[in-house]
């Protein structure tokens, strides 16, 4: 498997995969895992440059690889390998997609322990209850700046919840990644396109998952970030190859 022709191959099936976001997730994961890792990278190109290239069914597959190689690499059994299997193939756009290091600015969690200690005095069981079951907006809002990721789970879960105040924790400045992690692997708020953006534009965001995310943005996001100096200096460079990398026939 190397050509577009089997990359559409995949988006035709696992498009028409039903289940929702996880299952189709989890197929991508085990698809990577029987592939030879050079056909996993090739594959990888495939999709991207697919999406790149204006095929709708790409764009809506393309998350479950990126997500299955940050949530299911457990079952990818070379997923450790890929990047420098892609490197020996020079497919930059691939490479990337496993940057690692620190964020760009880091928020000390003694810092962010403080800071949640003046903002809530309840147990941590009550505080995620609350998330999770509270229809007063504006406590759901004070819950929201919290820095522990099981309050933010929680409150990613809350019906009440609305895209405008995910946007918010995305961008939060200063932040600790553990929450905005939390944001990027909810199926529910993964999708929204302002979702992604604040999370990739945010410096405290993990470059390995923000790497993920990369690939998913429309050409005006990856031209913004292209161009942006307040995030790692790798996910910019990867904004650039995506823009300069040719996109597939839809």
């Amino acid at each position: 498997m190397a050509g577009d022709d089997d990359a559409r191959e995949v988006v035709r099936r696992l498009h028409a995969l039903g289940g929702g976001p996880e299952v189709v997730r989890k197929a991508a994961a085990r698809l990577l895992g029987r592939l030879d890792p050079t056909d996993a990278t090739e594959l990888l190109r495939g999709l991207m440059r697919l999406a790149r290239g204006g095929s709708e069914p790409a764009t809506c597959v393309l998350p479950a690889f990126t997500r299955a190689l940050d949530m299911e690499a457990a079952q990818i059994p070379y997923a450790t390998a890929l990047r420098r299997v892609a490197a020996l193939q020079d497919l930059d756009e691939v490479e990337l997609l496993f940057t690692d290091g620190p964020a760009r600015r880091e928020y000390e969690i003694e810092a962010a322990k403080r800071a949640d200690s003046k903002l809530f005095s309840q147990p941590l069981g009550r505080l995620k209850q609350i998330a999770r079951l509270t229809r007063n907006p504006d406590e759901l809002a004070k819950l929201a700046v919290t820095t522990d990721p099981s309050v933010i789970r929680n409150v990613l879960i809350n019906p009440r919840l609305t895209e405008a105040l995910v946007v918010r924790i995305a961008a939060r400045r200063p932040a600790r990644p553990e929450p905005l992690v939390e944001i990027w692997r909810s199926a529910r708020w993964s999708v929204r396109p302002m979702v992604r953006k604040a999370l990739v534009f945010n410096p405290y965001f993990p470059p390995e998952v923000a790497a993920k995310i990369v690939p998913l943005l429309s050409g005006a996001d990856l031209r913004e970030l292209a161009a942006d100096r307040a995030v790692h200096p790798q996910i910019r460079e990867q904004a650039q190859v995506l823009l300069q990398s040719p996109p597939g026939a839809p």
